[in-house]
């Protein structure tokens, strides 16, 4: 009696094997900026709650988010990315950048991230 043969053959395997080789070497690629992202946003969150940083000039709310990004090791967001605007009682931060990074050959990962957050009287812990 025949047994009929089943599995994978080679070259099925080393075909699965590349593409998951391609989206692993991606997530690579793209799993740092994410995680920048979330840094972008805990520190604009670290910001809000520091006790009156509404009587902050923008100048020194700017220097506080860079010290910050500094500490998460943030290379990507650089001076001009963030915007310190007055709006009613506090302000509004907004952050604005963009990430490429070269995946194979000529073709690159681009990131578009922006956030913002409003900075009030009496949101922080007073």
């Amino acid at each position: 009696m025949k047994r009929a043969q089943s599995g994978i053959t080679l070259v099925g395997f080393i075909i699965v094997l590349g593409v998951a080789g391609v989206f692993i070497y991606m997530g690579m690629k793209v799993i740092p900026m994410y995680t920048e992202y979330y840094a972008v946003k805990q520190s604009l969150e670290g910001i809000a709650k520091e006790p009156g940083v509404v009587d902050e000039t923008p100048a020194r709310i700017k220097d506080m988010f860079f010290r910050r990004m500094n500490i998460n090791y943030s290379e990507n967001v650089k001076p001009a990315d963030i915007k310190v605007v007055r709006k009613d009682a506090g302000y509004l931060i907004t952050v604005d950048y963009e990430v490429r990074k070269p995946l194979i050959a000529n073709l690159d990962v681009v990131g578009n991230f922006s956030t913002e957050k409003e900075l009030r009287r009496g949101a922080g812990g007073n």
